[in-house]
């Protein structure tokens, strides 16, 4: 073989070597969008994480609504004491499910509450701030976790015909899921309230609208995220608009129905 074709032989082989690093090195980009080495919210389904939701929302789990009627009845107690302007108290709660039920919850819960009063030194609002864990077991899913809330809560005049809540309620803590057993992992749910009003004296949710954020990871699955809205409806349910799928939650079971 001449010199001039070894050379030539020479850089093909280099081209092809050259060619052949850099297809690995795309598929190992490539590799970091699929299950286990990004996000990807084929890890956990749309529904899975509407479950995570309907749980932080619903009575039957210590969620958003049971937390609301806490600070709501606060309120109520406190409305009827003027000379509590500048009240701090704090207090705990134990809650636990009815045996036989299809979901099971135990929770403690820690708050503390600040009484406001306007430039009559008449209480108008409260400021409410709570730390809870516990866990929940529904069937569609189980989870263990901790979380918190601080909410404002203003209607405490008497002339007042609705309690409003505005704040934010944040869980956190490792989740199995029932409908696919492989997902199993850690899951953080934000849920940030906007005029959630609950009419006096019942108490009962007739309005108000949430920004919702659930994000976590599978192990050897990789991470998901998933945003949406919630909007309360006024009659014991609330629709969820999750990454553009809507669901339809029960306040009190925690029960997620597609719409």
């Amino acid at each position: 073989m001449s010199l001039l074709n070894r050379f030539v032989m020479k850089k093909i082989s280099l081209s092809l070597v050259a060619m052949l690093l850099l297809g690995a090195v795309a598929c190992r980009k490539s590799n970091s969008l699929s299950p286990g080495g990004g996000n990807n919210n084929t890890n956990v389904s749309n529904q899975e994480a509407a479950d995570m939701v309907a749980g932080s929302i619903s009575i039957n789990s210590n969620g958003v609504t049971d937390l609301a009627l806490d600070a709501s009845l606060d309120a109520t107690n406190i409305g009827h004491t003027p000379d509590a302007c500048g009240t701090i108290k704090s207090d705990s709660i134990s809650r636990q499910s009815t045996a036989g039920s299809a979901f099971s919850y135990s929770y403690k819960s820690k708050y503390s509450f600040t009484v406001d009063c306007n430039s009559s030194n008449v209480p108008d609002s409260l400021s409410s701030t709570l730390t809870y864990s516990g866990s929940f077991s529904g069937p569609n899913l189980a989870s263990s976790n901790s979380g918190s809330s601080v909410f404002d809560v203003n209607g405490l005049l008497p002339t007042a015909a609705d309690f409003v809540i505005n704040g934010e309620y944040k869980r956190s803590g490792s989740f199995n899921s029932k409908i696919d057993t492989s997902n199993h992992g850690n899951s953080n749910i934000d849920i940030v309230i906007n005029s959630l009003t609950l009419k006096k004296p019942s108490r009962s949710i007739v309005s108000g609208n949430a920004a919702i954020s659930v994000t976590g990871d599978v192990p050897k699955k990789g991470s998901f995220n998933y945003t949406g809205t919630l909007v309360f409806n006024g009659n014991g349910t609330a629709t969820l608009t999750l990454n553009g799928t809507v669901y339809l939650i029960n306040l009190y079971t925690g029960e997620r129905q597609k719409v």
